[in-house]
């Protein structure tokens, strides 16, 4: 198992199908995302703003990757 699949795996063994299901984003944190993409697509977005949209991008990679492993595990116990 490769280390980014490690963490989703404890992501989503720690939290839970419903946590990980009714988890959403802050308004605040919504709101910061969209003030640094308006950034990015105006072009011009600071290095510390660039950095910080690129992890939030990770981030989220990872959530929906652990959101659709919770899925997974619920359909096969439900079968």
């Amino acid at each position: 198992m490769k280390p980014f699949e490690e963490i989703v795996k404890f992501i989503t063994d720690a939290a839970g199908v419903e946590k990980l299901d009714a988890f959403k984003p802050s308004e605040a944190a919504e709101k910061r995302v969209a003030e640094l993409l308006a950034r990015q697509q105006s072009g011009t977005p600071r290095s510390k703003e660039k950095e910080e949209l690129r992890l939030f991008v990770q981030l989220d990679h990872v959530m929906s990757l652990a959101k659709a492993r919770a899925r997974g595990r619920r359909r096969v116990s439900a079968a």
